[in-house]
């Protein structure tokens, strides 16, 4: 039996640089789906001082299960899969790896946006059926119009800079953002949904926010608006959404995560020549991997060592 403290990792694999970080721990891997269940019983069974969140929730249940826990790591900027007042009453603390795979997320939602504006899913599979459509298809041009970015953090501004870059006029809304460079115009959300050509969302997850893209909000949009997400997919009301796609309201909807994951098959969206769909990916790059692996060892590390 080790001696070494147990780090639970929800997950099958971590980085190697990241590993070469926790040599003082028995690092144990929790599988490549593990359910909440299968992490209660693990964190029962070895009582480890820090968890990497990678898969699975991460509840008060979890956290009773393992005495000497002291660290929740998430591997990634979002924490909404961790019980966050559940283990603040516990003094157990939740960082996460904040921008550590926001080029990858940023650069996803822009390849999402000009898939939406420039039909590249469509136009790809009607050139394979051997067609031609020169002549009558009209791609939206993205220079000289508006996005608006909700939520500007890390990931926010960064697709807000490459936005900017393309000629776009950006404006976001972020209550806790400050000190925003000068080509984002800071506004209420009314005004967001008013102007916006087209619509990403980089905001967490909160009780708040929920279904933040619904009936009442996409009426209140331009007709034809695109609407692009790779924050979480409880941001969006889905059945609103495919409404919205149907009718015209919004013209395409590129969106790498949805509202229970993975997503069901058959779904609602499946077959909608409009929406655009990638299964969560991101963030899942070779870089980024390492990236957040990295971090969210140094950041339990930096906890366990230092408090």
């Amino acid at each position: 039996m080790s001696q070494r403290p147990t780090l639970l990792v929800t997950g099958a694999d971590l980085a190697p640089q990241a590993l070469a970080l926790l040599g003082d721990f028995n690092v144990l891997f929790a599988g490549k789906t593990p359910t909440e269940d299968d992490v209660v019983a693990l964190c029962r069974q070895h009582d480890p001082v820090a968890i990497i969140v990678r898969y699975s929730k991460v509840g008060a249940a979890a956290m009773d299960a393992a005495p000497s826990l002291r660290v929740i790591s998430k591997h990634g900027s979002g924490t909404d899969t961790i019980d966050k007042v559940a283990a603040q009453a516990r003094g157990i603390r939740v960082v996460a790896a904040v921008g550590a795979n926001a080029a990858a997320v940023a650069e996803q939602a822009l390849a999402l946006l000009l898939a939406c504006a420039k039909s590249v899913v469509t136009l790809d599979q009607r050139m394979h059926a051997g067609h031609w459509d020169k002549s009558t298809h009209k791609s939206i041009e993205l220079d000289g119009r508006t996005v608006g970015v909700v939520g500007l953090g890390a990931i926010g501004l960064r697709f807000a800079r490459m936005a900017h870059a393309m000629g776009m006029r950006v404006l976001g809304f972020d209550p806790y953002a400050q000190q925003l460079p000068d080509f984002i115009q800071s506004v209420d959300l009314d005004t967001l949904w008013r102007e916006s050509d087209a619509i990403s969302l980089h905001c967490p997850l909160t009780a708040d926010n929920a279904r933040l893209i619904n009936a009442s909000t996409l009426a209140a949009c331009k007709p034809g608006v695109i609407i692009v997400n790779t924050a979480r997919g409880g941001l969006i009301d889905e059945a609103a959404l495919l409404d919205a796609v149907r009718s015209g309201q919004v013209g395409g909807a590129g969106l790498d995560s949805f509202a229970v994951e993975p997503m069901s098959a058959p779904h609602p969206f499946h077959g909608e020549a409009r929406i655009v769909l990638s299964p969560h990916i991101g963030g899942v790059t070779a870089d980024a991997y390492v990236k957040m692996g990295v971090a969210a060892a140094q950041n339990a590390l930096a906890v366990l060592n230092h408090g």
